[in-house]
């Protein structure tokens, strides 16, 4: 816990997006990588898919470190409600963009805080849905982008928050953070509900 501060609060993630837009809140936190299975059930729904895998990344770094606020967070895109995962190389993450040029793409972003505080450890939990329209662009077109970015490990092989940002039409979301992987604005409502404070005050 940070001297002078009344909660210690710890990201569960090993994303470097996740640890940039949780740093815009200005709140002292740890970061923390969870270990678990982060494969899809059978017939799971994309939603409850990401909304499972946010709350188990919560509950294994508290279970670490009892008495913190942790953050867990995941993302799954779909198309036609057929999930999109990481491409992790260049041929698959081609294959993605093909697919996905000129359709409507669905980013689930799930997030869970996770409060260790008392000996009933509680949650909040919510899904954050941004609808992605992506242009139609030439494949060599495509091919240059993923060469120059190289977003093999961004679900849906492009980067918003860089050239990624190109590629794409449209974004419709109640919360512009989302997309990138932490929904700043649910996020902020839960640490408030949680007590956390926010601007100096008490």
């Amino acid at each position: 816990m940070t001297p002078g501060f009344p909660v210690s609060i710890i990201l569960g993630s090993s994303s470097p997006y996740r640890r940039e837009l949780l740093s815009r809140l200005r709140l002292p936190f740890d970061v923390m990588v969870p270990t678990i299975n982060e494969m899809p059930h059978p017939n799971e729904a994309p939603e409850a898919t990401a909304l499972r895998l946010a709350r188990e990344k919560a509950a294994a770094i508290a279970e670490r470190v009892p008495g913190s606020l942790v953050i867990g967070s995941d993302q799954v895109a779909t198309l036609d409600e057929e999930q999109i995962g990481k491409p992790g190389n260049h041929a698959n993450a081609l294959l993605q963009l093909k697919k996905m040029q000129g359709r409507r793409v669905v980013f689930h972003t799930a997030l869970c805080l996770w409060d260790g505080r008392s000996k009933e450890a509680s949650f909040q939990l919510e899904n954050v849905p941004t609808h992605v329209t992506f242009r139609n662009l030439s494949e060599a077109e495509l091919d240059a982008y993923l060469r120059i970015e190289k977003p093999y490990d961004c679900a849906g092989s492009a980067k918003n928050e860089g050239l990624g940002i190109a590629l794409i039409e449209k974004i419709e979301s109640h919360d512009p953070t989302a997309l990138t992987g932490l929904p700043l604005i649910a996020l902020s409502t839960m640490l408030r509900n949680a007590g956390v404070p926010f601007f100096g005050e008490e």
